[in-house]
């Protein structure tokens, strides 16, 4: 047995590969170095290919995606009081349960479509403000930003959110797809297997690392203090957000992209430049004091230390950050478990009992 199915090969897979030892990340045959420029709807498209019928090209995925975020959020009704004191991913996670289970192109891209819809009316409906309904004539990530602010986005905002969208889209057999697989292969429909992945996203070791790295650089305060406080902070045990990662022995690939996002941002004026060069020194201080301390550790840089700067220059609270993060991964889970269900079998692994054994008299 190895604890936390280490190195076991439970899936074959055509959407992605994750080569930690070398920090690369495939998704689909391409590179995630060349996969930074393209929009959303064109990774929908790529991640979706094979597993529908009649699937659209990018335009006119584009179109069909701008439909189903006008369908969904027909559910946004549903947001009561009751359902407005779960936190937003909780939230999301409600309102997608009240749709029917479904296996076709429309049941795959409505949940595409849902947290991107119900993430922005939640955190409008929480600060006490009306929801926003879809422009389907929009691109994907313009329209979220319209539905959260209500202004349309710069075109560097938004391509800042398609970045973010692109980059967390698949990441090989994780957690939250690994229950999405487990699901499917029941031949449950495509909403149970996204609900029982959000679930698994929703736990800590998983999902919701980056709210904490605003922490941290919040109680940082400036650049003058980052080394001391890093060193303090490992001093009592304490884990440095936005740093590490389960499979990457090298810096994580997306980390470069979504830098590079933020950069674009902050050269457009849509960062505090003071909050950008705060998080570049805690950055280049954590760095030399991990490999100092914990040279047969390899600790770099991961997705959620630029993910924290990009989505909170666009408006999400901190707590929403799992929300927006379901965005993208939505539609890796659909497409793994679209895989699954056509081409593999019920995943129905052995246990070993380790209890104590009735007592027989003699």
């Amino acid at each position: 047995m190895k604890s936390g199915l280490e190195d076991v090969v439970a899936a074959e897979t055509v959407l992605s590969d994750v080569d930690g030892q070398h920090g690369r990340l495939i998704i689909r045959g391409a590179s995630l170095d060349d996969l930074g420029d393209e929009r959303f709807e064109a990774i929908v498209e790529l991640l979706f290919g094979g597993f529908f019928d009649n699937l659209p090209d990018t335009n006119g995925l584009a179109a069909a995606l701008g439909a189903a975020r006008a369908r969904v959020f027909a559910l946004v009704a549903a947001a009561g009081p009751e359902l407005l004191k779960l936190g937003p991913t909780e939230a999301v996670r409600a309102l997608i349960a009240l749709r029917t289970d479904g296996t076709n192109l429309e049941a795959g891209l409505d949940l595409v479509a849902a947290p991107a819809v119900f993430a922005p009316a939640i955190i409008r409906l929480k600060r006490g403000e009306t929801p926003i309904a879809p422009d389907p004539a929009l691109g994907h990530t313009a329209d979220v930003l319209r539905m959260l602010t209500g202004k349309l986005p710069s075109p560097a905002s938004a391509k800042a959110l398609d970045t973010y969208l692109v980059t967390v889209s698949d990441h090989g057999l994780n957690a939250s797809t690994f229950a999405a697989r487990v699901v499917a292969s029941t031949a449950a429909g495509l909403t149970s297997s996204v609900l029982a992945a959000l679930s698994a996203l929703i736990g800590p070791l998983h999902g919701g690392a980056p709210g904490p790295v605003l922490d941290m650089l919040d109680e940082i305060g400036s650049p003058a203090s980052a080394e001391a406080w890093l060193e303090d902070a490992l001093d009592h045990g304490k884990r440095l957000m936005g740093f590490g990662h389960r499979v990457y022995r090298v810096r994580d690939p997306r980390a470069d992209a979504l830098k590079g996002a933020v950069r674009a941002m902050a050269a457009e004026g849509a960062i505090n430049p003071e909050r950008l060069k705060l998080a570049e020194a805690v950055e280049a201080a954590a760095l030399a004091i991990l490999k100092r301390r914990k040279p047969d550790r390899p600790l770099d840089t991961n997705v959620e230390f630029y993910t924290a700067l990009l989505l909170e220059a666009l408006g999400f609270p901190r707590e929403a950050f799992t929300a927006v993060f379901s965005m993208g991964r939505t539609a890796g889970w659909v497409a793994h478990s679209r895989e699954q269900a056509l081409g593999g079998r019920l995943i129905r692994p052995q246990s070993v009992y380790v209890g104590p054994r009735p007592q027989r008299a003699a």
